[in-house]
């Protein structure tokens, strides 16, 4: 189930590379990559130190839990939904893939990957 979610996301979205489902221990469930000798388990962890950082952030702040996260650099845009307290999904993409879509498709796929770890 959880691979089939993450490689529709990530062959969804135009320019999509790679996605993952991983604890916020930095220990992968789940990867899919479109092309071989994508490291989005590397993405992933070091993606999780940032959005615990994210988390601890917006709790000072009062302003209640974070559930998206995103950043771009030169060669990549790496999309973050947070599942729950201990998971989250994320994308790699190229920077001239399809944002919005990557997003949405994200955010579809949130509630079905948390069901499924519930059961």
């Amino acid at each position: 189930m959880f691979k089939e979610a993450l490689r529709s996301v990530v062959d969804g979205t135009d320019g999509g590379i790679a996605g993952l489902l991983m604890d916020f221990e930095g220990i992968p469930v789940e990867t899919y990559a479109r092309e071989a000798g994508s490291d989005i388990e590397s993405v992933g962890a070091e993606v999780s130190v940032v959005v615990k950082a994210i988390q601890r952030a917006s709790e000072m702040l009062q302003a209640g839990a974070p559930r998206e996260v995103s950043f771009r650099s030169d060669k990549l845009v790496t999309l973050i939904r947070i599942i729950n307290d201990d998971y989250f999904v994320a994308m790699t993409m190229t920077p001239d893939g399809n944002l919005g879509k990557g997003r949405y498709l994200l955010r579809i796929a949130a509630p079905r990957i948390a069901d499924e770890l519930a059961s």
